[in-house]
């Protein structure tokens, strides 16, 4: 019965995140006002992306990245797992280890929309109607597999 109002919530919580991310009390009423009624979560993981986006471009590269492995994996991914694959670059031949981004930076980057199942230690995203959204829109990630 609580799963009914499980996305309702999950509405409130972007709605929440979005204003406390503003910076100033100015910025903060503006995303207040902008938040209304009738608002669904198309609508709040469209304004969560384009925050993702309005970040600098190495910050917007990782969260995209992010959420295409956390999105198109065939099974959950570890927290360890992710990280390490974010860390690979195209054409280099040797793993460095100072390129593993934390947890905390993907969480971060990644405005809200994913998080970690402690008791499994794995990544996924924060509501199965992100994947719905996601999957929707083709158009967002550039080849993922």
């Amino acid at each position: 019965m609580a799963d009914i109002f499980e996305p309702r919530f999950l509405l409130a919580s972007l709605h929440i995140e979005a204003i406390l991310r503003s910076t100033t009390v100015a910025r903060r009423k503006k995303t207040l006002k902008s938040v209304q009624d009738g608002v669904g979560l198309g609508d709040a993981y469209g304004a969560t992306l384009e925050r993702i986006n309005a970040q600098d471009e190495e910050k917007a590269n990782l969260a995209t990245a992010t959420l295409t492995w956390v999105c198109h994996s065939e099974r959950p991914l570890q927290v360890d797992e992710l990280c390490h694959a974010l860390a690979v670059e195209i054409g280099e031949t040797d793993f460095d280890p100072d390129n593993v981004p934390s947890i905390g930076t993907l969480l971060d980057y990644c405005q809200g929309l994913i998080t970690v199942d402690a008791e499994a230690s794995t990544v996924r995203l924060i509501h199965y109607t992100v994947q719905e959204y996601l999957c929707g829109h083709p158009d967002l990630f550039i080849k993922p597999h």
